[in-house]
Order: C-alpha cells, then sequence, then structure tokens
C-alpha cells in the first residue's frame, strides 16, 4: 500500500498550532487576572489616600471661599470703623472747642461774680456805717402778709417792689430741683411729695411767699409759672389782674404755688408771650429761673442743647421786651450753665431793673 505523502501545513498541524495558541491566551488571562487582583491590593491603600486627598482638597476650596467671604466682611467692617473713628475725632475736637469757649466764658462770669460781690460788701458796709449798726424796729408796717422768719430778711436787693401792675414768673422745670445736673436728674424721679420737698425748690417757694408780703396795697399782681408751657398759678386768671390788696387772694396763690411740682424743660418764649398777652401790660416784671432755656418757640429735633444754642433761644425769647419794663431777676445758679449770670445781668441792665443771686438762707 502506497503512504500518504506528508505536508507541513497539514490539518493536524493546524490543529497543534490552534490548541498552543489557546492554550497560550489561556494561561495569560490566568496570569492577567491574578497580576490585577494582586494590582488591586498593592493599590487599594494608595487609592484610600488619594480619596482623602481628594476629599481634603474640596474642604479646602470650601474652607478658602469661606475665608474670602470672611475678608470682605472684616474689611467692611474697617471701613465701617474707620468712619465712626473720623466721627468721633470730629466730636472730640468740637467738645473741645466748646470746652474751651466755656472754660473763657467761666473765668469771665467768676470775674464778674468777684467785682459784684466786692460791690455789694463796700455797699453793705455804707448802709451798716449810715444805720449805725441799729436794727429796723418795723416788723410788719404797711404789709398785709407777715413772712415768719428771724430777724430783718430783707437784704440790700435792690428790688424795687413798687408798679401798678406787677407781674411774676417763676421756673417751675426739672432743674429747679437741684442745683447740679446730677441731683437735678436723680430727684425729677423721685415722688411729687419729694421733689416739692427739694431744698432748692423750697426755697424758691419761700422766695414768692416773700414776694407776695412786699407787694403795694394800692397794685395789681399776677404770678405764672413756666416749663414746656406757661400757666397762672391761679387756674382760669390768665388774663386777669389780682388784687394787692386782697389777703385771702394772696394766700390762696401761696397756697396753690406751694402745690406746684417742678418738671420737664424750660421754655422762656412761652414765658414772656403769656406776660405780653395781659391787659394793660406790666409795668414791673420779676422772673425766678436758673438758667439759659432750653426750648424756644419752634421745636427742636436734638435732646443736645448747646451753650450757644440756649444763648441763642434767650435772645429770640427776651427780643421785643419794652427798656422801659424793668425785668428783676433772682437766679438761682445752675451748674454748667456759666452764660446765664451774665445773660440774666444783662437783661436786668438794659430794662433797668435788678440782678442777684440769693444766698442759700435767704429770704
Amino acid at each position: 500500500m502506497k503512504r500518504r505523502s506528508l505536508h507541513v501545513f497539514s490539518l493536524s498541524f493546524i490543529d497543534c498550532i490552534c490548541c498552543g495558541l489557546g492554550a497560550v491566551i489561556l494561561l495569560f488571562f490566568i496570569a492577567n487576572a491574578r497580576s490585577a487582583s494582586h494590582r488591586k491590593d498593592v493599590t487599594r491603600d494608595l487609592r484610600a489616600e488619594v480619596e482623602l486627598l481628594e476629599k481634603a482638597v474640596i474642604d479646602g476650596k470650601k474652607n478658602l471661599v469661606e475665608a474670602r467671604n470672611t475678608i470682605e466682611r472684616i474689611e467692611e467692617e474697617i471701613t465701617s470703623a474707620e468712619g465712626l473713628s473720623r466721627q468721633v475725632i470730629e466730636t472730640l475736637e468740637k467738645t473741645h472747642r466748646e470746652a474751651a469757649v466755656y472754660e473763657d466764658e467761666t473765668l469771665a462770669a467768676r470775674s464778674h461774680v468777684n467785682r459784684l460781690k466786692a460791690d455789694l460788701r463796700s455797699v453793705e458796709e455804707e448802709l451798716r456805717r449810715l444805720k449805725g449798726g441799729s436794727p429796723s424796729n418795723d416788723d410788719l408796717g404797711s404789709r398785709l402778709r407777715p413772712f415768719p422768719g428771724r430777724g430783718d430778711r430783707q437784704y440790700l436787693t435792690d428790688l424795687k417792689m413798687g408798679g401798678n401792675h406787677i407781674f411774676i414768673l417763676v421756673d417751675a422745670s426739672a432743674s429747679m430741683l437741684d442745683p447740679t445736673i446730677v441731683g437735678a436728674v436723680r430727684r425729677r424721679n423721685l415722688p411729687e411729695t419729694a421733689r416739692k420737698d427739694s431744698p432748692k425748690w423750697r426755697q424758691v417757694v419761700s422766695t414768692v411767699d416773700w414776694l407776695m408780703t412786699q407787694l403795694p396795697p394800692t397794685s395789681r399782681f399776677q404770678i405764672f409759672t413756666f416749663n414746656e408751657s406757661a400757666s397762672p398759678v391761679i387756674p382760669g386768671t390768665d388774663k386777669e389782674w389780682l388784687k394787692g390788696s386782697d389777703v385771702d387772694r394772696l394766700d390762696q396763690v401761696v397756697h396753690r404755688f406751694k402745690q406746684v411740682v417742678p418738671q420737664k424743660g424750660t421754655n422762656l418764649f412761652h414765658a414772656l408771650e403769656s406776660m405780653r398777652r395781659m391787659e394793660p401790660l406790666p409795668d414791673n416784671v420779676f422772673l425766678l429761673t436758673d438758667g439759659l432755656p432750653t426750648l424756644g418757640a419752634g421745636r427742636l429735633w436734638s435732646n443736645r442743647v448747646s451753650g450757644e444754642k440756649r444763648l441763642q433761644l434767650f435772645e429770640e425769647a427776651v427780643q421785643g421786651l419794652s427798656s422801659r419794663v424793668p425785668v428783676n431777676i433772682i437766679l438761682y445758679p445752675m451748674e454748667g450753665d456759666p452764660a446765664a449770670a451774665s445773660a440774666f445781668w444783662r437783661l436786668a441792665v438794659v430794662t433797668g431793673g435788678s440782678f442777684f443771686c440769693p444766698s442759700r438762707d435767704w429770704p
């Protein structure tokens, strides 16, 4: 039998080649699977660190945004603080200037007061020399009402109690409770009984009582109190002149005045307006107050009233007063109002009236 001839690329050879190739491929997959598993095991920790770093980067970006917002807010606050600091510096400079002006006015007022005291001592010496040291024996004289007290309490004040129509204005604002600002603020919050019992106000009440005893019997009078508004002590007598010879009416005035409670601010403009509405006009005026007004004809839009503004309110209030009607000033000095003494003294001089600051035991 004839043998078959052998060929290199026979079917069996191709099968062997394919089987070998399949074996190689299978071996490759097995090796690759093992290497992939090994790679995952090796890179597991690294991937965890990468994720942590990515999370840290995201948090860092968030913190960076918040930091930028905070920086912008701080810059706005710095800008606002710089603006406020400039305002505070301007306010301080203005306060220093006003303090310098007040200090000059205080020195001038003290110098004037010292001269007045020296003149008063000189006049008192002359009076004692003329009287020869003998006290007056006239306890009551022509007076309709007595005023209780020790000895002769009518010092040399130059108060001219004459006149046919005498008008008395009494400041009943809260500052009349105490000669100091702190004391007045403290006392204005007390009950009415305690406010009426304040030493400064008791002195004002005694002064009004004393003035009632000095009225000439032939004269007519009217008495008003004023704070933010003005009103007569006897209600319903706004434009009425009361008889100085009516003892019961005098006693009623004193009794009603003792019920007045100081309160609110000071409006001298309304007080003098009430005087101008009297018919006929007064020919002698007495003004009992402790300082310059804090209110005027118009409404003030600020709670703080400077010394310059108070002088302006004073000038507006006294504008139009007749120089032929004497205005007698009894001033109870208030702390922190140095310009009041000179302003009221000029008013008394211009109108031909008198001006004095009573001692604590007067009248």
